[in-house]
């Protein structure tokens, strides 16, 4: 996910929330020219995997880039991208990224830039994760919440409000990370948002009868998505 906007002192800034596999793809698809922040919601590949890539933005920008995560997520990051958080290690000098690891903490708000983004405790089965909600100064309040199978009690206050909910929808059948198409449905259902966006939909998914079918306000997403 990517977060584009103008700060109080009129500069484009963009702001990705995780780094896939094929976030150079995504960059050169939506005509990114720089990466302002990056926030992780955890440590599984296809959610960090790109983060080799952003090396260009700092190239591009002449300047480091500052990403957070929680402590389990920044091991994570340190142990497979060794090359990059431990240059002075390697071999042969070599085009790395250079980026700024910050410790986050839920509930504890990381303004980037004049927006807001508040770390949210979600579970991934067994697995605590992160959520963000997001809030933009004279702008919308969203939250994004990605591999999501339940949310504990001390989040749902958090959800109040929204005019826009990113959640995780994965397939009808049970899975034990993920939510299933009712259960997501449901809890939209209860959030009761203006607008939801169900993300991460595998392809069993018949996208245009499963988006028919959706109760009002609700859709499924789609590459090149832009929410305003």
């Amino acid at each position: 996910m990517c977060v584009q906007f103008v700060d109080t002192t009129g500069q484009e800034r963009v702001v990705l929330i995780d780094t896939s596999p094929d976030l150079r793809q995504q960059s050169l698809r939506e005509n990114l020219h720089r990466c302002d922040g990056i926030l992780f919601t955890h440590n599984h590949v296809d959610h960090t995997f790109g983060l080799d890539e952003v090396r260009r933005f700092n190239a591009v920008m002449k300047q480091p880039i500052e990403i957070y995560a929680e402590r389990h997520t920044l091991d994570h990051l340190h142990r497979v991208f060794q090359h990059v958080f431990e240059p002075h290690k390697n071999v042969n000098d070599s085009f790395v990224a250079t980026l700024i690891p910050n410790e986050i903490v839920v509930d504890e708000p990381i303004d980037l830039f004049g927006v807001v983004f508040t770390p949210m405790r979600l579970l991934h089965g067994r697995l605590p994760i992160i959520g963000y909600k997001i809030n933009v100064p004279d702008g919308i309040t969203m939250a994004y919440c990605t591999d999501v199978s339940s949310i504990p009690p001390e989040t749902w206050p958090m959800l109040e409000g929204l005019d826009v909910l990113v959640l995780d929808m994965l397939r009808f059948r049970h899975h034990p990370t993920h939510l299933t198409v009712d259960q997501a449905i449901e809890i939209a259902e209860q959030i009761g948002a203006s607008q939801t966006w169900f993300i991460h939909m595998t392809h069993c998914i018949s996208h245009v009868e499963v988006d028919a079918s959706l109760p009002p306000s609700m859709n499924l997403s789609y590459d090149g998505l832009r929410i305003e």
